[in-house]
């Protein structure tokens, strides 16, 4: 697993989650600058504990079922 895969994993997490804080934001009715910022910041800072977290656990050969079905399509019978 190459940086590729570390640097599509982070935007994977990321980018839906600054669309769900802006989202909400802007539901409240603050449209302002600075909290589309704080928006940015706080999924900067989720994704990148979330890939830290895999990246650990990957390097020290930990399972995680849930973690290794991100992004894989499974048919339960």
């Amino acid at each position: 697993m190459g940086a590729a895969f570390w640097i599509k994993r982070y935007l994977l997490a990321a980018v839906p989650l600054f669309a769900i804080l802006a989202i909400v934001e802007y539901v409240k009715g603050s449209t302002a600058t600075a909290d589309f910022l704080s928006a940015a910041l706080w999924a900067a800072i989720a994704a990148g504990i979330f890939v830290f977290t895999q990246f650990r656990r990957y390097r020290k050969g930990l399972e995680c079922a849930a973690c290794d079905a991100v992004g894989k399509n499974t048919k339960q019978p």
